[in-house]
């Protein structure tokens, strides 16, 4: 799974889990607290037979498009894994070459565990990068918000321009770059 696919500013963050046995309180990440998806993120780095992690920066995600910035990320984080698994499970869409049959599950981060499992290691490692993120560029406030298009980060669009860490390629950013936004 992935996280950071609807945001105009960060890296997207791709993130493959091999599970052997169950975690507690685990979910999709986008229905966890904060704190709790913090709790399964320990837990899931103890407990994962092997979890790994791929980051695509915003240029990149300009450059190749996002959907193939993706595509090759969560390719990348399944290739990564020291464990090669027999099956693979996609959230949403179908990733053709991964050297092993897989299947796309919609809304797999609410069915599959190891999606789920993928879907907070993505989300709390984005987030992660984007409070971080915050301190070299806090005009823009992406600690709160995480590069998502709030109006608070609009706002700052318009008043800023973009930064490096935003994609050019997104429409609100171009209409900042263009002082139309």
């Amino acid at each position: 799974d992935e996280a950071g696919r609807g945001a105009c500013a960060g890296p997207l963050v791709a993130a493959a889990v091999v599970l052997e046995r169950p975690i507690p309180g685990l979910a999709d990440s986008k229905l966890l607290t904060e704190k709790r998806r913090e709790a399964c993120f320990d837990l899931i780095m103890q407990r994962a037979a092997d979890v790994s992690v791929v980051i695509v920066p915003a240029a990149d995600c300009d450059r190749l498009g996002l959907h193939q910035a993706n595509i090759a990320a969560l390719r990348r984080a399944l290739w990564k894994l020291e464990i090669r698994p027999g099956y693979v499970l996609t959230d949403g869409f179908p990733v053709d070459g991964l050297g092993v049959p897989g299947l796309a599950v919609w809304k797999g981060d609410r069915v599959a565990a190891s999606i789920a499992a993928a879907s907070v290691i993505a989300k709390v490692t984005r987030d992660r990068l984007m409070v971080r993120m915050h301190d070299e560029f806090p005009a823009y406030d992406f600690a709160t918000h995480k590069g998502y298009s709030t109006a608070v980060h609009q706002a700052a669009l318009r008043q800023h321009g973009p930064c490096d860490q935003h994609r050019k390629t997104y429409v609100n950013v171009k209409a900042a770059m263009e002082g139309t936004a």
